[in-house]
């Protein structure tokens, strides 16, 4: 590669590039680790679009109409944190890329979208970024058929790497973005033919180009390095009608002694590689020294959109008041007043019809009382939408030719449902859930994860979840995967055992604003066991006692979901042979663990006998079963320990002894 071609060609242009080189060399050599040649090698598509391209106000980081622009090659964070630093971001501070790494740092080894405001999203995992993408193109074009073009206009930019394209949740998002035509989302590849491992041909020969093409995409192919390709392709891309993808050509840890190799991935911190990459740039600044013109140049840069923001603004302010407040508040994460007054009627109404249901259609019956008040839902499902019951009349379908729709027929895609669904939370304003069996959460898995690392409220619909699903056996009988969520930090895991619980937990999961959620929910029919109405919330306390012993307590009955009802039924047999029973409803374990040390002494005190019922794993279960300090040793479990079978549900329960009978003898062997 001829670096003196390049400089001479563009000596403007170089130069603010050469800055984001530096910086990456200088950040990463300080840290001792880091990843170097991606932005080395991206520097130039970078420069370009944020200079030529990108709408953003670096002073009002989070206009709500600002372009997006995603790292989805999350590694390469020395990119973008160079970029937030050179544009005037306030957060970035010189300080901030010298402590590259270090502990306190919002400059994190990976961009972290709730450290820094001019990180989008969470990245890293590969794959992540360029999923998590089209939700924010979807989130676009929904929000521009409900508030019109003059408020809603953006487009939503991604650079991938070779990396992002072999993880084949990038495949699912391929297919969504060109089925959909979103036609606002650009992703630009970095195409440098290099892994860890060595070149790409060690592991993969796919053509990406005609993959795109496949795919429904408009594809461009360039040189990475060459600002003007780079500017025209942009512009070709914002007029193609379809998601476009421009290729571009490059070379990674461009000009130091790593390009074009495996080395150049990685962190980059010999002193002699990094003087001669230097220059080779022409830059003649000390370690973090960013000469005054080119510092001001990239500040010019960031400062630039502010006129786009104050004009969007005005033209804000010309919509209607309630369209405004409507606006503001679906972007705060607030919940309308009407969503507790209807949660408050359904749970009512339940309570006095009594009606014996699945959980799943609970959910449904929950979603058509609150998806017309909540007018910022986007529900969907992976191809299982009869079964997840998670389409209510009043959504309408988002397609091509009806951007307001706000149900999606994901396909057979659960990581990329997923990771849209994040897309759509992250970019603001839409309350996305979506829906899937249980055992599924396996492919779901890593967005599932970036949701709650990413602190949004995503909400995961899981039904079918036991072996009470029956007959279509083992395969989809998930036993581990309450456990699995449950580990999972910052989620909530709901298992409502009727729809008063169901009730309660949506509405939980819809006025979160920084934990997700997770929905655990039935394929059989379960009866309504709050038949008494209570205004309160009591799925808000975690867990609560249901039904409280009479004579004095010598067990305590544990449960969530399908086996409450199985509970019950233990306590009639226990109380009818004089054992005082309380049962203890616990729908979700980790707002239960949020309720002060008084509350959860109250519902689980000391001395009786413990005895948890759940067609699940064991796993976890004895934080509550033997008290928070190991404290009570007379404590069984009623539930799987195995994999489930094929067969109906009543006789699986039989099989595995999930019994009302066996509960009950559980608790008289402990007494």
């Amino acid at each position: 590669m001829d670096i003196a071609a390049l400089r001479s060609a563009n000596p403007d242009h170089w130069m603010k590039a050469a800055a984001i080189r530096a910086l990456t060399l200088d950040a990463i050599a300080a840290a001792n680790s880091g990843h170097s040649g991606m932005p080395m090698g991206m520097a130039d598509v970078a420069t370009v679009l944020f200079e030529k391209h990108l709408k953003f106000d670096a002073k009002n980081p989070l206009w709500a109409d600002r372009d997006r622009f995603i790292l989805s090659a999350g590694h390469g964070s020395m990119l973008i944190y160079s970029l937030l630093y050179l544009t005037g971001y306030e957060q970035v501070t010189l300080d901030e890329i010298k402590n590259f790494r270090q502990m306190g740092a919002k400059t994190a080894g990976h961009p972290e979208n709730f450290l820094l405001d001019g990180v989008e999203v969470t990245t890293g995992p590969l794959g992540q970024g360029i999923s998590t993408a089209v939700g924010f193109a979807m989130a676009e074009e929904i929000q521009r058929a409900q508030y019109g073009k003059k408020i809603v206009d953006h487009h939503t930019y991604v650079i991938a790497g070779d990396g992002c394209l072999m993880e084949g949740v990038s495949q699912e998002a391929l297919g969504l973005a060109g089925r959909h035509e979103l036609s606002k989302l650009i992703v630009f590849w970095d195409n440098n033919n290099i892994t860890i491992d060595g070149t790409v041909e060690l592991s993969d020969r796919t053509n990406q180009v005609q993959r795109f093409k496949a795919s429904g995409w408009h594809v461009q192919e360039i040189d990475g390095h060459n600002p003007a390709e780079i500017d025209a392709a942009i512009e070709a891309a914002k007029k193609s009608g379809k998601p476009s993808m421009i290729a571009c050509k490059t070379h990674i840890a461009l000009g130091s002694s790593a390009q074009d190799t495996s080395k150049g991935h990685g962190a980059l911190t010999d002193p002699k590689l990094i003087a001669d990459a230097k220059a080779a740039y022409g830059w003649t600044a000390g370690p973090f020294e960013v000469p005054a013109e080119i510092k001001s140049q990239w500040e010019a840069i960031g400062a630039r959109g502010a006129a786009d923001r104050k004009e969007w603004e005005g033209r804000f302010a010309s919509i209607s008041e309630r369209k405004q407040a409507e606006f503001n508040r679906a972007y705060a994460g607030d919940a309308p007043k009407k969503l507790s007054a209807v949660v408050k009627a359904l749970k009512k109404q339940i309570s006095d019809e009594a009606p014996k249901v699945a959980t799943r259609k609970s959910s449904e019956m929950v979603l058509e009382v609150i998806n017309p008040v909540l007018g910022e839902t986007v529900g969907g499902s992976a191809d299982l939408t009869g079964s997840n019951n998670t389409k209510t009349g009043d959504l309408g379908i988002f397609d091509v030719d009806n951007r307001g729709g706000r149900y999606v027929y994901w396909g057979i895609r659960e990581h990329g449902m997923a990771a849209a669904m994040n897309g759509m939370a992250l970019h603001g304003g839409i309350r996305p859930y979506g829906g899937t069996f249980m055992c599924f959460t396996d492919y779901a898995r890593p967005a599932m994860r970036l949701a709650a690392l990413s602190k949004i409220p995503t909400v995961f619909v899981m039904t079918h979840d036991s072996i009470g699903l029956g007959e279509d056996g083992p395969t989809h009988q998930p036993v581990e995967h309450l456990a699995i969520s449950r580990a999972t930090p910052n989620t909530y895991v709901f298992r409502p055992c009727d729809t008063v619980e169901a009730a309660e937990s949506w509405e939980i999961a819809l006025t979160a604003k920084e934990t997700p959620s997770v929905l655990s929910l039935t394929r059989q029919n379960l009866p309504t066991l709050r038949t008494e109405h209570k205004v309160k919330n009591l799925t808000a306390q975690g867990a609560y006692v249901l039904a409280d012993a009479e004579g004095k307590r010598q067990v305590i009955l544990l449960a969530t979901g399908s086996e409450v009802e199985i509970a019950m039924a233990a306590r009639e047999k226990l109380q009818a042979e004089g054992i005082g029973t309380r049962v203890v409803s616990m729908p979700c374990w980790e707002l239960f663990a949020q309720q002060d040390e008084a509350y959860r002494k109250r519902v689980l005190p000391g001395g009786p006998v413990r005895v948890a019922v759940e067609a699940a794993t064991r796993f976890g279960w004895d934080q509550w079963l033997c008290g928070e300090r190991g404290k009570y040793a007379k404590a069984g479990f009623v539930g799987m320990d195995s994999f489930g079978a094929s067969a109906p549900a009543e006789q699986l329960y039989e099989k595995f002894g999930i019994t009302a009978e066996n509960v009950a003898a559980t608790a008289k062997g402990l007494l």
